[in-house]
């Protein structure tokens, strides 16, 4: 598998499957992120996932793959600093916000910056047809955002901390997507940097917030369904982080991430479903607009 990786990596074959990731990897985060938002506190919710998948994770990371080298190391710690910011930047915004309000906007910010950053970083080039593409897909992603904010009944305070704390994991999202491309590219077997990934992540630091968060509780909550919970989110992270980063190894960054945005569409159709959440002609029109512009980032170029 590694070496069928390695030989598609740039080619015709390579951005099909890249594209395939990237849209398989935007489903799962989607319901990913509905998980946590339900009705455990998602600071629980988050401890429950990453125990499961760093559990899951470590007998793989240490008998099948190869171990990574000293320079991998490194870079694997910062894939930990990073997503930790992260996390703890997005359980504070579920906390204050609502979930179509505060995933919107954590997902709009994230296209455009993620875009120039590949450039700068990985040389990478967008036509004007994939710019365009790029910002509808912001514009569209923050105008449900805009839509689902107008039901909003928490105090102005709280909405305007929710909202910064959404715009800044937007930023981070940016930021980790970079750098676990640069991660996964620099590592000779990009499995190995996949499942040390999950275990540095997954058993690094919000397993112990939400034990910590459990013990603190007067009433606290049966272990039993948040685990299952954090089971189903483990095989759900899987397939969200591990595929989008399968994606920006084997073709564009940038590319990857705004179709990855596309999640935005599943979320509101999972709210919608699951969630009880009212979808209007005015949330179809705007995910229609994100559809346009994936399809115009990925015939574009």
């Amino acid at each position: 598998m590694t070496d069928w990786i390695t030989s598609i990596e740039g080619t015709a074959a390579g951005h099909q499957l890249a594209m395939i990731l990237a849209l398989t990897s935007a489903l799962a985060h989607a319901m990913f992120g509905a998980l946590q938002k339900g009705r455990h506190d998602p600071w629980m919710t988050r401890g429950a996932i990453d125990i499961c998948y760093g559990i899951m994770a470590l007998p793989v990371a240490l008998f099948v793959f190869p171990l990574p080298t000293p320079r991998l190391w490194l870079i694997l710690l910062g894939v930990f600093v990073i997503h930790a910011a992260y996390k703890w930047l997005m359980a504070m915004a579920y906390t204050r916000g609502a979930y179509t309000v505060v995933y919107p906007v954590v997902r709009g910010t994230a296209p455009v910056v993620t875009v120039l950053a590949a450039g700068a970083v990985f040389h990478e080039h967008f036509t004007p047809f994939q710019w365009a593409g790029t910002a509808l897909v912001s514009f569209a992603i923050l105008g449900l955002a805009a839509v689902n904010l107008r039901a909003e009944t928490v105090a102005r305070s709280a909405l305007i901390t929710a909202l910064i704390l959404a715009a800044l994991t937007g930023v981070l999202t940016s930021l980790y997507t970079i750098y676990d491309a640069y991660g996964i590219r620099f590592a000779e077997n990009a499995f190995t940097f996949l499942a040390w990934f999950f275990v540095i992540d997954g058993l690094g630091l919000f397993p112990w917030v939400a034990l910590a968060r459990w013990k603190r509780m007067e009433n606290r909550p049966d272990p039993a369904p948040l685990m299952l919970r954090g089971l189903a989110g483990g095989l759900l992270g899987f397939i969200s982080f591990g595929a989008v980063m399968l994606a920006t190894r084997l073709d564009k960054v940038g590319e990857a991430a705004v179709l990855r945005e596309t999640s935005t569409v599943f979320a509101a159709a999972i709210g919608w479903l699951f969630l009880r959440e009212h979808v209007g002609p005015t949330r179809a029109i705007l995910m229609a607009l994100i559809a346009a512009g994936a399809v115009l980032v990925e015939f574009g170029g």
